[in-house]
């Protein structure tokens, strides 16, 4: 027998935390698409429900799909059986785009960020249960210890703030974390202004050795070295907002070395 495959979900229990998530959507206009990630047994689900949403879920564990469909009839055609991470975005709605909103799963909760960014086009807002330390780097801003590559890349395209704590106590199974709800906008401008793939590239690179300041990181990266004398490579990355790696990319792409 295959064995399922587990991603450290841990089910909210709290009911009016629940709806509080619920609410955190910013949009709320008449036939807004949702999807929910991770539904489990439909805590956060039947709140979602009441919404005049056009809803759907994506849900990965067989026996839950059968769990939802039972106790909630109206998702029999709206339940999507599949791992998220394996999920065509596109083809969610028709290519319409649409809000994320879920407790995810720990285990790819990063994972989860990570494809919105690659696809932001198509998801302007998103609500989601993190572990307290992953939600705290996700919207950290530049200068503070937690902020990282997914502090980086979210924030290139998105605007976030933290909505709400929850203990571990409010969750079945309780994880040995604390949690928090974060919500990300997608900026009104999301033209970044460098190539984006170069964009990602220089900014793991740099946070690889974060101790490390920008011109040694980089030295290895680039054809002329003298391109690194700017200021700007004196600093380490963490000291770094979006728009100074947009700068980096900007003066360093015509010297890199093709990869």
């Amino acid at each position: 027998m295959k064995a399922k495959k587990s991603y450290g979900q841990h089910f909210l229990t709290n009911e009016s935390f629940a709806s509080q998530i619920a609410d955190s959507l910013i949009s709320k206009d008449h036939n807004t698409n949702v999807l929910e990630i991770g539904p489990g047994k439909g805590f956060l689900t039947k709140y979602l429900l009441e919404k005049d949403f056009t809803f759907r879920a994506i849900e990965a564990d067989e026996d839950m799909v059968h769990y939802l469909k039972k106790t909630y009839p109206q998702l029999e055609d709206k339940i999507i059986f599949l791992d998220f991470l394996k999920l065509s975005m596109e083809k969610v709605f028709d290519g319409e785009s649409f809000r994320i909103i879920g407790n995810f799963p720990y285990n790819i909760s990063s994972q989860i960020l990570i494809k919105m960014v690659n696809h932001h086009d198509l998801v302007p807002e998103m609500v989601g249960m993190f572990q307290k330390e992953v939600a705290d780097r996700v919207i950290s801003p530049p200068g503070s210890k937690t902020y990282g590559v997914i502090s980086v890349l979210v924030q290139a395209f998105y605007d976030g703030e933290k909505v709400l704590e929850v203990g571990p106590e409010n969750f079945n199974p309780p994880p040995k974390v604390n949690s928090a709800v974060i919500r990300l906008t997608r900026k009104k401008d999301t033209t970044l202004g460098c190539n984006e793939k170069v964009f990602r590239h220089i900014v793991k690179a740099t946070f690889n050795q974060r101790r490390k300041m920008l011109r040694n990181t980089l030295k290895p990266l680039v054809t002329d070295e003298s391109v690194l004398s700017d200021t700007y490579f004196d600093n380490r990355p963490e000291q770094l907002s979006v728009k100074d790696f947009v700068y980096i990319v900007r003066t360093l792409e015509p010297f890199l070395k093709s990869t």
